[in-house]
């Protein structure tokens, strides 16, 4: 029986999913999920941010939420493309390999699946980047009742960046050096999102803190 959707499977089930000795879900589906938290925290902090007094706002929140809605739905939908692509990198190392042409045959298919599977979670890193983003943007404007989300929904994004490495890198890794060149912006670009992670969660721990 095949695995749900994410956007389907309850959370009791995930998780049972999860703890199984089964390929997949594991790390690349947990950082879109957080991706995908993050995303839905920014929605709420912003939805409670449309009251009378927020009406100069207005334009901004409404953007905001529309905005993390849909990283919201692209994250769920990578955390479905990672164990896909986890699953293609197990199905091409079982490719027979007893003639040359099998084996080359058999090659091919490990490269193209490892490649999809580092292009995943470097997706991932995208809709990160953009969660964190949003957090910051409505740091300043968005209701300080609910402030704490905004710096959790930095702390997601930066839990989904960090995660994508590691599935990015020991892809890559296993890949010849010539491929590496795809995914060094990338990693790169995980570096300043967890210096801007950290960054937001200080900004909001201040403002708890008076």
């Amino acid at each position: 029986m095949s695995q749900p959707a994410f956007a389907e499977a309850t959370l009791a089930q995930y998780l049972t999913d999860l703890a199984a000795k089964v390929p997949a879900p594991g790390g690349g589906a947990v950082a879109a999920l957080h991706a995908a938290q993050g995303a839905a925290l920014v929605a709420m902090v912003a939805r409670y941010t449309t009251r009378a007094k927020d009406a100069e706002h207005r334009p901004v929140i409404d953007r905001i939420i529309e905005a993390a809605d849909a990283a919201r739905d692209r994250a769920l939908a990578l955390a479905d493309a990672d164990a896909a692509a986890f699953t293609a990198v197990g199905s091409a190392y079982k490719l027979p390999k007893n003639s040359p042409e099998q084996a080359a045959a058999r090659g091919d298919a490990i490269t193209a699946a490892l490649l999809e599977a580092a292009r995943v979670p470097a997706a991932v890193v995208a809709e990160a980047d953009e969660v964190l983003s949003l957090a910051a943007e409505l740091l300043p404007i968005g209701n300080p009742n609910v402030v704490t989300d905004i710096g959790a929904a930095a702390d997601a994004a930066r839990a989904a960046a960090t995660s994508s490495q590691l599935n990015i890198e020991i892809n890559v890794g296993s890949l010849g050096a010539e491929y590496g060149a795809e995914f060094a912006s990338v990693l790169i670009r995980i570096d300043e999102i967890t210096a801007r992670a950290d960054a937001l969660h200080a900004d909001v721990l201040h403002a708890v803190r008076g």
